[in-house]
């Protein structure tokens, strides 16, 4: 019995024995093996489908469905393959959005903590872009941008974590380069405020006063209520400086992007 246990559980690495059989039975074994959560064994009998019937409509839908057993079984690299050959093979099929969507999900689904690299939140924020970009009027289109939110705050995130480790080591140029990464690219998260605090920082221990005010000004037109502008307004006051643009100053990138406050 454990022998038959341990064979069942790698059943995804391995194949099925081929038994020619008709399509319609082949493909309602696969589903029924979705019914009862057997991800594993649904995706090899959807390949199966493909395997004895590759030019039929069942091996086109039993593509995506590999895709999504394999989601459900969290193999997300192998379903990420089964959505992208079915995009490869059937771009313009009724399916293909819901694959796109599976590519998104996948990556999302493997986005680790801020303190580690972020190249699958790269992916994940590319993907899910894919969705919203082609299909915008599908029902997968709502889920991905909510998605991408959360995986843009993740990004911003590792830019004020390494942003705040420059600044620990006086490196305050690289700093700036990370707070302005968070404000010119994800200025919608979670974090723009702090970056703006911690870019008058920056600004203000290298001596560009004119910039820290820009930044501080910035910071109290769109967030007045927030610690980091209270914090912000204090550091400038204690400087003798306070919150504001200059007419005759040159606040260069900050006011290209914030243009409504220049």
């Amino acid at each position: 019995m454990l022998a038959i246990s341990a064979c069942a559980s790698s059943a995804r690495q391995e194949e099925l024995a081929y038994v020619e059989r008709p399509v319609e039975v082949l493909y309602n074994e696969a589903t029924g093996a979705l019914d009862r959560r057997l991800w594993d064994e649904a995706a090899l009998r959807f390949a199966e489908v493909q395997r004895q019937h590759p030019y039929s409509i069942w091996a086109q839908r039993s593509l995506l469905m590999t895709a999504y057993a394999h989601y459900k079984s969290s193999n997300f690299d192998e379903c990420i393959s089964s959505a992208q050959e079915y995009i490869a093979l059937h771009p313009g099929a009724e399916g293909a959005p819901y694959a796109y969507y599976l590519i998104g999900v996948s990556n999302f689904d493997q986005i680790i903590d801020v303190g580690r690299e972020q190249a699958r939140s790269e992916l994940a924020l590319a993907a899910l872009n894919e969705v919203v970009r082609r299909f915008p009027q599908s029902e997968y289109a709502k889920d991905a941008e909510l998605k991408l939110d959360m995986v843009r705050d993740q990004l911003a995130g590792k830019e004020m974590e390494i942003g705040r480790f420059y600044l620990r080591r006086n490196e305050q140029l690289a700093a700036v380069n990370r707070f302005r990464n968070v404000i010119e690219k994800y200025d919608t998260t979670t974090h723009t405020p702090e970056a703006l605090h911690r870019l008058v920082e920056a600004y203000l221990t290298i001596g560009l006063t004119g910039q820290a005010q820009a930044a501080g000004a910035v910071l109290g037109y769109n967030y007045p209520d927030s610690v980091w502008y209270r914090d912000t307004y204090a550091l400038l006051t204690s400087q003798g400086v306070t919150p504001e643009v200059k007419p005759d100053g040159d606040e260069g990138w900050l006011a290209r992007t914030w243009k409504r406050i220049f």
